[in-house]
């Protein structure tokens, strides 16, 4: 069974919901806790034992590749200065794994950005990481998916309950489960109203997809914004091949908006022993502030 070593991370949009920090610092990059968003995509990567992160792009999103290169420097100024912990964690990304570039021209959805990244992928099986969905869990959710991979061999897809209410901001399956916390999928819907939605099961970012899938997505006819979308080209697989999904074990975090980068630094922060105690002491005191209307 081929084991999955490379990894498609989206990362060529604009970030409007965080303008205007984001006119100049890429959304990728703007810090949750002490990394950036990004970083906790490609730890995530490592640590489920991927190798190759493929980082679909834009142009004046340098910043973000720069982030992943060795930086002499600063390691030499870090080592004369004694600080060996962070020392580690500066080198540890860019020595563990290496990290490629391809710039989207034109941002014509997700199912485009996957398909442009098909020559580096080459005819593997892949995962597709979206940064913006920052996922806390005792083993990453990439591994455990992986796990499933080498059982089922076919293409896997993440999937969390949400409330009724809140389907029409995810793609959603209609599938059987087949045992728990694990479905073959029937089919997909993109976006429906509550009362069409086939089920409670949205897809999140998180995703192992077979070489097959770049046909699918090349005979997907764009949506209305001219946009390519991963489900109608996961729909389009389902013809050929079996499709899952699993409801993995953490909790995810949208940190693709403001209030979701908010909720995720505290949640971040709370896990670890340095910060926890002084931020539990703040917010338990924390005073109300009116702003301005």
């Amino acid at each position: 069974m081929r084991t999955v070593n490379r990894v498609v991370i989206p990362a060529a949009g604009w970030g409007t919901r965080f303008l205007p920090a984001t006119k100049a610092v890429p959304k990728e990059m703007l810090p949750l806790v002490d990394q950036p968003i990004i970083h906790y995509g490609v730890e995530e990567a490592s640590a489920s034992g991927i190798g190759q992160v493929i980082i679909v792009t834009s142009q004046g999103k340098e910043a973000m590749e720069d982030y992943f290169l060795p930086d002499p420097e600063l390691e030499a100024f870090l080592k004369a200065r004694g600080k060996a912990s962070l020392l580690a964690t500066i080198r540890d990304l860019s020595s563990n794994i290496q990290v490629t570039y391809i710039i989207q021209e034109e941002q014509l959805g997700l199912g485009h950005a996957i398909l442009i990244a098909e020559k580096a992928v080459g005819p593997e099986p892949f995962a597709v990481l979206l940064p913006d969905d920052v996922i806390q869990s005792q083993r990453p959710v990439l591994a455990q998916m992986i796990d499933l991979f080498q059982e089922h061999g076919a293409s896997i897809l993440a999937v969390e309950r949400v409330s009724r209410e809140r389907v029409s901001g995810y793609g959603i399956i209609d599938a059987e489960e087949i045992s728990p916390g694990f479905y073959r999928v029937r089919g997909l819907v993109e976006k429906p109203r509550p009362q069409d939605a086939p089920s409670d099961l949205g897809i999140v970012g998180r995703y192992i997809l077979t070489p097959r899938i770049f046909d699918a997505l090349r005979h997907t006819e764009p949506g209305a914004l001219g946009e390519i979308q991963v489900t109608d080209g996961i729909a389009r697989l389902l013809e050929s091949e079996p499709v899952y999904a699993y409801q993995f074990q953490g909790v995810r975090h949208d940190a693709g908006t403001p209030l979701g980068l908010i909720k995720a630094s505290i949640s971040i922060a709370l896990s670890r022993d340095d910060l926890a105690p002084g931020l539990r002491t703040y917010l338990s005191n924390l005073p109300e502030v009116r702003g301005p209307r």
